[in-house]
């Protein structure tokens, strides 16, 4: 017998976890990072007060890591299918879409209806398997951010108001293609508007104009050349390239997910 509906509405760094009782009281609603410590915290915790069904919107790619965790402690893992998600919340108040509402939906499904659910059941073997490539993924992911904050740092030493535009967006494509050709806030001034735009275009059409536009606003906030600029726009061309650590990073993690969905693929059973 089921005591704790976990829903949760997944996604690629970060999750929202909804905690029901039997009674619909809720006792868990916060966003849950992507990351195997954070969510095996949870489920123990929440183990503790009762036997656990966690339930997910996406039972593959980004949702891997938490069944492969779930499925090692022992908690039984179901999903609900996208159809079947849409009508329910159709009945539930409110038009804004948001991953606590949507956490909250999975859950409440799951408490009061749930031969709409699907359960997961995988093999040991692919357990090992899925927690290997989810480790693997959780390594990049930090290598990932290890990258793109040296890449935010080297833009702050040299120009602080160019990093508070590019910062945000470093890890685009458009960012890391147009850091590479055109490395330092001379380079983008000498090259002019159209040049950047161009560039920003092939990887990001919708964003061009408008990033074009902030970036030449904020190269005119700072008139002075500070004192390294050279070297640390060798650097971040060098870190922006095509063979950087970060497009390995970026390579990396896309096989991983790649080869986590197939183990997910045939593991679907309808719960009883």
């Amino acid at each position: 017998m089921t005591d704790i509906y976990l829903g949760l509405d997944v996604g690629k760094n970060n999750h929202h976890a909804t905690a029901l009782t039997t009674s619909g009281k809720k006792i868990w609603d916060k966003p849950l990072p992507q990351s195997e410590p954070k969510i095996r915290e949870l489920l123990t915790n929440l183990s503790t007060q009762g036997t656990v069904l966690l339930v997910v919107d996406q039972p593959k790619t980004i949702g891997a890591l938490p069944i492969a965790i779930a499925q090692n402690i022992g908690i039984q893992v179901a999903y609900l299918p996208g159809l079947t998600m849409r009508r329910v919340a159709d009945l539930h108040p409110g038009e804004a879409k948001t991953d606590a509402r949507d956490a909250f939906i999975i859950a409440e499904t799951a408490r009061t209806m749930p031969h709409t659910l699907h359960s997961i059941t995988v093999a040991d073997e692919t357990t090992a398997e899925l927690s290997m490539l989810c480790g693997f993924d959780d390594d990049l992911a930090a290598n990932a951010t290890a990258v793109s904050n040296r890449l935010r740092g080297f833009l702050t030493q040299i120009h602080p108001h160019l990093e508070r535009v590019l910062g945000p967006r470093m890890t685009h494509p458009a960012v890391l293609a147009l850091l590479k050709k055109y490395p330092s806030p001379a380079d983008l001034k000498a090259a002019g508007k159209t040049k950047v735009r161009n560039v920003l275009k092939k990887k990001a059409p919708r964003l061009a104009i408008k990033l074009t536009n902030e970036i030449f606003q904020t190269l005119e906030e700072q008139t002075v050349a500070v004192a390294g600029t050279r070297p640390v726009s060798f650097s971040l061309q060098q870190e922006s390239s095509g063979s950087s650590p970060w497009r390995s990073i970026s390579t990396g993690r896309n096989s991983a997910q790649r080869h986590t969905a197939p183990l997910l693929e045939d593991s679907t059973d309808k719960i009883k």
